[in-house]
């Protein structure tokens, strides 16, 4: 099976943002021409998150997919304030291929399991924020954008979702989320090897050998990509040539 390098998109107000640590933010461009210029690039997927979510910018979002899904020949992945079934259909018939469920499925955890017996697991992905606290060294899961912790285990959690019919896992950790320290390998060592289905490496990249070690050592079967490739410090097609050279499966770029 092919590795996958995807390109996170994180969305406010019709415009791509990126901070650190689900904070700080700047300006990064339109959503459309990025997510075509990185298609051109050689990302196998695009994740759009809405990081604001009220019910104005969701719409300006969706519009945003409409125009990606357009031009797009790889798949796409819409997230952040996904709460109802109805709300992944929108999502879906603008263009999505997939859904990410994060704060919802939390609240809510039969909506894992509604989603997909309507439009298949391969549509679903849980997407889990996990933070290391410092009183029990367990990684726990945090909602609304990472700022509500849950007694949750992240690693528990992983394999509910799965077991509630999520295909896959966007597994991101907020300690390391754009502090360009490397993935935690740890963490997604842990919830790779619990699960069944695909595990999305997020948080931390800061080089196209972090991406290597977070497949390689962390087991995860795609990895997440945002600031470095948004700011020019690598570049998609430089992690799939780096993986190439190191015998890691991924799909050619013209």
């Amino acid at each position: 099976m092919l590795t996958r390098i995807i390109v996170c998109l994180d969305v406010r107000a019709g415009r791509v943002v990126k901070g650190t640590r689900f904070e700080q933010l700047r300006d990064i461009g339109d959503p459309a021409e990025l997510a075509n210029r990185y298609e051109t690039e050689g990302a196998d997927e695009i994740v759009f998150l809405d990081i604001s979510a009220s019910l104005e910018e969701r719409a300006t979002l969706l519009d945003s997919v409409r125009r990606s899904a357009e031009q797009l020949f790889i798949p796409l992945t819409v997230g952040g304030g996904i709460r109802s079934v109805d709300d992944t259909a929108r999502a879906l018939r603008a263009g999505a291929d997939k859904v990410s469920i994060n704060t919802a499925a939390v609240a809510q955890p039969t909506l894992l399991a509604e989603c997909a017996e309507r439009f298949g697991s391969q549509c679903v992905v849980a997407s889990i924020d996990a933070r290391c606290t410092a009183d029990d060294r367990h990684w726990r899961v945090w909602t609304h954008g990472g700022t509500v912790r849950t007694e949750r285990d992240a690693i528990e959690w992983a394999r509910e979702c799965v077991d509630r019919g999520a295909g896959e896992i966007l597994l991101t950790s907020i300690d390391r989320d754009g502090a360009r320290t490397g993935y935690d390998l740890e963490l997604t060592h842990a919830v790779a090897s619990a699960v069944p289905v695909p595990v999305i490496a997020s948080g931390g990249a800061g080089s196209a050998h972090h991406v290597r070690d977070v497949l390689v050592s962390g087991g995860a079967s795609a990895a997440l990509v945002a600031g470095i490739v948004h700011d020019g410090v690598t570049s998609v097609r430089e992690i799939k040539e780096l993986l190439d050279r190191e015998r890691i499966p991924v799909r050619k770029v013209a």
